[in-house]
């Protein structure tokens, strides 16, 4: 599957790489947010994080974790927003696996819609009781 993503990783498109290495890599967002964003990403072209494997998708978060500390003390933000996305109706737009490092300030104009539903204990227990880890 070829994605930009892709493209960037076979020096088709270019870009400004902050890391890679064989199974993951990291790169500025050209869409700048805040001065400081960075896309982090597996190399193979998996869609969603519900594609890879728990070893990579530990890995991707690993990276993710690095370049959050090096954007915090590189550019100082007040804050810093990890936004990993799965499929359109989750707000991916890329169909590779990534995660966002956005840092982010006060009043910066980025926003988030999350509008809160509160459905109750008993109906939490009993979504709960749907959910099985494998």
């Amino acid at each position: 599957m070829e994605t930009v993503f892709t493209r960037i990783l076979a020096g088709e498109i270019p870009a400004a790489i902050v890391h890679r290495d064989t199974r993951v890599f990291a790169f500025m967002d050209a869409g700048q947010l805040n001065p400081g964003h960075v896309l982090v990403a597996t190399c193979e072209p998996h869609a969603t994080l519900l594609d890879m494997d728990e070893d990579l998708a530990a890995e991707l978060m690993r990276l993710a974790h690095r370049v959050a500390r090096a954007v915090q003390d590189a550019f100082r933000p007040e804050g810093l927003t990890l936004l990993q996305a799965n499929r359109p109706a989750g707000w991916q737009t890329v169909p590779h696996a990534h995660i966002h490092v956005l840092p982010r300030y006060e009043n910066d104009g980025v926003g988030l819609i999350w509008p809160r539903k509160d459905p109750g204990i008993e109906v939490l227990r009993e979504y709960a009781a749907r959910i099985r880890l494998t």
